[in-house]
């Protein structure tokens, strides 16, 4: 029975085989997971911090309507009509989520809930009424196959075979939102910790906010065709979340994105190798153990902290009854 849900564990096959004989396509498998893991981890940390990690699940929802209509208008699936209509309706979603909570008395949560459910429902309807015919499948854009990305055509510049597009597309983002978090660190850190003092400042918080979540749409849009956007909201999450077990300060948060999103995008595929699955799935299924070591061992907040200081009280709540007597 053990058997029938856990195969036999090779070594060689999970671990050896895929770098000896298939070198390329695993290299590429595994950079392309960990330029999402990173574009995602980095932007991540100051959605987490703004307390708007559902903000992100929104996004992936509604990027449907936007793919969709895309196809409409152009007849065409080429990935920079899908980039088009998917960053479109991204950004639709935040300044919807935004204008419905400022303007009305619904709650963030109750907002975000009603935008993704609405926008969803409308790509699922404009698919089953024009494009019945067309194969475009709403559960690939949600789940997505990284297996697949060096199949992709190539990006060739200036001569030069740069790989898979969707990589060097990913690659480029996730330089990008490097760059960005560095240019407006400042600005970033005090907005999303205290937006009285940044307005205080004269920071522009709400052109910041909005900045931060059009390159919130963009990374997910970026990365949607190949690890599935719904996937993707657990790569905005994790990093920050586990490495705050360890560390309070943004810049080490920052720091720990990367060593994390290699360990998830190399312990995502070999685990994907021994139970053949999903290596997007593994991939958050290795994000997701990580997390419970962190919440376990991590000395900021762990279990284990918590109950060292725990019994710590307790036995000096004793000490003192027992002066006391």
């Amino acid at each position: 029975m053990r058997e029938e849900f856990f195969p036999i564990f090779d070594y060689g096959s999970v671990f050896v085989d895929p770098w000896l004989s298939g070198f390329e396509s695993t290299f590429q498998v595994v950079l392309m997971g960990f330029f999402v893991c990173l574009a995602c981890g980095v932007i991540g940390n100051f959605v987490v911090a703004r307390r708007l990690a559902l903000v992100g699940d929104a996004i992936s929802h509604s990027l449907l309507p936007g793919i969709a209509i895309a196809f409409v208008f152009t007849s065409s699936r080429s990935l920079p009509a899908m980039l088009i209509g998917a960053t479109v309706a991204g950004v639709l979603t935040t300044v919807l989520i935004e204008l419905i909570h400022r303007k009305s008395r619904v709650k963030p949560d109750a907002a975000i809930g009603i935008v993704f459910t609405t926008l969803f429902a409308v790509g699922v309807v404009i698919i089953s009424i024009w494009l019945d015919n067309v194969h475009l499948d709403a559960d690939c854009v949600l789940y997505g196959e990284i297996g697949l990305v060096p199949l992709r055509e190539s990006f060739i510049l200036g001569g030069a075979n740069l790989g898979p597009l969707p990589i060097a597309t990913m690659g480029a983002v996730a330089l990008l939102d490097i760059v960005l978090v560095i240019v407006f660190y400042r600005v970033l850190l005090v907005t999303s910790f205290d937006a009285g003092l940044a307005r205080s400042l004269g920071m522009p918080v709400n052109t910041t906010h909005y900045g931060l979540m059009i390159a919130l749409a963009l990374t997910i849009v970026a990365a949607f065709e190949a690890v599935g956007v719904v996937l993707v909201v657990a790569m905005l999450i994790f990093p920050a979340v586990t490495v705050g077990f360890f560390f309070e300060r943004l810049p080490v948060l920052l720091l720990g994105v990367a060593p994390l999103s290699l360990a998830y995008s190399l312990g995502g595929f070999h685990l994907a190798k021994w139970l053949d699955c999903s290596i997007a799935g593994a991939m958050v299924v290795t994000a997701g153990a990580l997390f419970v070591l962190a919440w376990v061992f991590g000395p900021k907040g762990g279990l284990f902290w918590q109950w060292s200081q725990s019994s710590s009280c307790q036995g000096g709540a004793k000490s003192i009854t027992e002066l006391g007597s």
